[in-house]
This record gives structure tokens, sequence and C-alpha cells, in this order.
């Protein structure tokens, strides 16, 4: 979506399909992190996105066993924007389609899922078959083909990009815990100790929380009285029964099946992946969305011009790829080493508070580094700014709202 805006405001046609037939979706990428926001506000979006509901947390802190240690403190971070953001992410794509919709060369089709590649007869792709929200077979013709469709991506797929995955020690089981009084905690709070992980973020009136189970092992647990969970949950945040009683069956706790994978090559003649279908991200610090955001901005900006001329080329799509790897490889490297570190050692019961990891004692002791690690989580290596096409000056409104 971010794709599409941009590159309308660029005066370049581009049409967007979504298989939904709305964006409702729980549990998906609800953090803006701190590069997106200052983004919206160089497309002249900030004052918008102010007036959605949303959270602001402003540190992420974890507690193995009764030892506490805060990970990343945003308040350090330089710019307006000190904080994550929480906003439903229905929200902010109806934000990112109303402001496309402005653009006379943009269009939006929902309900319409791809089902396989166009091709010319030298094998390039020349743009996508789908199927309208009226169960039509239809096709669409395109210079280029943004697969921008998730970590289970069909353009991917179709291209034949080859994809190197990586071993992950977790899934993720997703609940709603309603609150009780309206006290703010603005953060992430995660719990280890006794072989479980949990993480907890402040939504208003309802803690949005993440619960690790060991890879693959869902069905198993679910065969187990949800009662057991619920306890579970009310003793690592110190919740009463009757808060956690809300979670009344298996059917209110979500799985989120956690892949972390990536694109030897982003593209191929005529089409290009982007976001999670060119790199799916583990879940740990959320910035799957916030990397999938730049990814769009450095697309934009490298191909708006060639697109226009009618004149891309495969050395263009490289281009990309080029700017981008080193950002997903380091989220990526760092992702790993926290499964390594933290999450492995955690599921498995061996993490102990007496012998905590050589990082984590760093930041208890140097707490800059606590805004070093909210930069790189925040921000991250080359941050994208908005192209000059698409900049609109700041609205005044965004600064007081804000």
């Amino acid at each position: 979506m971010m794709l599409g805006l941009l590159l309308a405001r660029a005066g370049v046609e581009v049409t967007v399909l979504e298989k939904h037939r709305d964006f409702l979706r729980d549990f998906r990428g609800d953090t803006v992190h701190p590069s997106t926001l200052r983004l919206l506000d160089e497309l002249g979006l900030g004052a918008r996105f102010a007036r959605l509901r949303a959270e602001r947390l402003e540190q992420m802190r974890i507690q193995i066993g009764s030892t506490t240690t805060v990970l990343a403190d945003f308040r350090r971070i330089p710019g307006r924007h000190k904080y994550i953001a929480m906003v439903p992410q229905w929200d902010f794509l109806d934000l990112l389609a109303t402001a496309a919709a402005e653009e006379p060369s943009f269009t939006l089709r929902m309900d319409s899922t791809v089902t396989g590649l166009r091709r010319n007869g030298s094998g390039r792709v020349t743009g996508v078959y789908y199927r309208d929200a009226d169960g039509a077979d239809c096709e669409l013709a395109a210079e280029l083909t943004v697969g921008c469709d998730g970590r289970w991506s069909a353009v991917r797929r179709e291209a034949g990009l080859a994809v190197v995955d990586f071993a992950i020690p977790m899934d993720v089981w997703q609940v709603r815990i309603p609150k009780h009084d309206n006290a703010r905690t603005g953060e992430v709070f995660g719990r280890f100790g006794d072989g479980q992980v949990a993480v907890t973020m402040d939504r208003g009136d309802y803690f949005q929380t993440s619960y690790l189970i060991e890879k693959g092992a869902d069905e198993r647990l679910r065969a187990r009285d949800i009662a057991e969970f619920r306890i579970r949950l009310a003793e690592m945040f110190g919740w009463p029964e009757q808060q956690v009683a809300t979670v009344r069956s298996w059917d209110e706790v979500k799985l989120l099946r956690a892949e972390m994978n990536r694109l030897r090559r982003w593209y191929g003649d005529g089409v290009l992946c982007i976001g999670d279908a060119a790199h799916t991200m583990s879940p740990v610090g959320g910035v799957g969305v916030n990397l999938a955001v730049q990814d769009a901005v450095a697309t934009a900006r490298i191909l708006a011009e060639p697109l226009r001329r009618g004149q891309l080329t495969t050395r263009d799509l490289a281009r990309v790829q080029r700017r981008r790897s080193l950002p997903t490889i380091v989220a990526q490297r760092s992702q790993r080493g926290e499964h390594d570190l933290l999450l492995r050692p955690a599921l498995a019961g061996t993490l102990d508070e007496r012998r905590l990891p050589m990082p984590l004692r760093a930041l208890r002791r140097i707490p800059a580094l606590r805004g070093l690690t909210a930069y790189l989580g925040g921000i991250g290596l080359r941050p994208e700014h908005a192209p000059s096409f698409a900049y609109r000056a700041p609205n005044l409104d965004s600064v007081e709202q804000s």
C-alpha cells in the first residue's frame, strides 16, 4: 500500500490487488516505529495518523526470574517520535488507502486474489492472473509486478525465486487480556522463567500478549485444558483469576507460525519481491512491518523514473536489493542472536538470572546502551526518507497533536 501511494504520487499508473474484502485482521504488525512515523510526517500524513487511536510504547523491558532489564529506551533516540505507536493495522492501511485514492493514477481492487503470473514468449513477467470479487478469472498487464504478499508469497513462488530458510525455535500464541484499571505502562514487558516466555504490550484497555511455545508444539499443547494456560499467564504477570478468565477457550488463542527466511535474489525479469515476500522476519522486536515500509520507500525512489520512462531493467531491480540487503541481513542476524541468547535457553528452562548473558549485563550497567538498541530497533540502518516527488510539507496540526 505504501509503494502504491508513493508511485502514484510520482505519476506512475499503479494497481494494488488485495485478496481480502477488508483490512480487518487481528494480531497483525500493529507496531509503527519512529522511522515510519517520521516518514508519515514527510508525506504530509502525520496529522491524519495522529487522529488514529494509538498507544505509545516508550521502552522494552524483560524480567528473568526476579531480575529486570531495560532492553531499549525509545525516549533516548533523536527526533520528535521517541516511541513506538501501537495502531491497529487496519486503521493504518485505511489511512494509506485513503491517501492513495487521492492520486488519479492509483487503483485498489479488494477481494482480488492473484492466481498466477503472466509471461511473454521470452519468459518475462508481464503482469498477473487473478480472481476478482465476483469469482471471475481476470488478468492485469503490468510493466512491473511487485510481490508484497507476505511470508507465503504467491508471487515469490510463481516467479521461482530461491529461498534461504533459517531455523527458528518458536511459534507464538497471541491473546488479548483485558485491563482492570486505566493505568498506562507505556512499555513492552517480557517475562522469562521456568521454561516459559511471554511478552505483553499495553494497548490501553487491554494487554496484547504473546506466549511463546516450542516450534511445532501447538497441536500437542492445545490438547490440554485451557485453564492450564490461564494459570500460566496469571502467574507470569501477576494477573488475578478474573482478569484471565476472559480466555474461555482455545478459539481465543491465535497461532502465529513463526518463520524466518530471505530470497537469494529478490527479482526476476519484470518481477520484484519486497517486505516479508523477500525476507520473512521473526516476530522478535516487531520490525517486519517497518522494514517492509522502508523497502517500499527505496523501491519507489529507485524505480519511479525508469517506470515513467518505460525503460525499467533488471539492473534497476537489482539496485533495490542492493539498497535494502544490508538492513535486512543485520536485522535477521540480530534476531537470530536473540533467539540463541534468550529464547532457546528460556524455552529449554536453562536461562538463569544468576548468569545473565553478557549483553544484558551491559544494558543494566550502561543506560546509554538502551538508547543505541532503541535506535537500531526503531530507526535501523539506512532509514529511508520520502522521495522528493512524494514529499508534502509537514502539517502543523501533526506537530501539535503528536
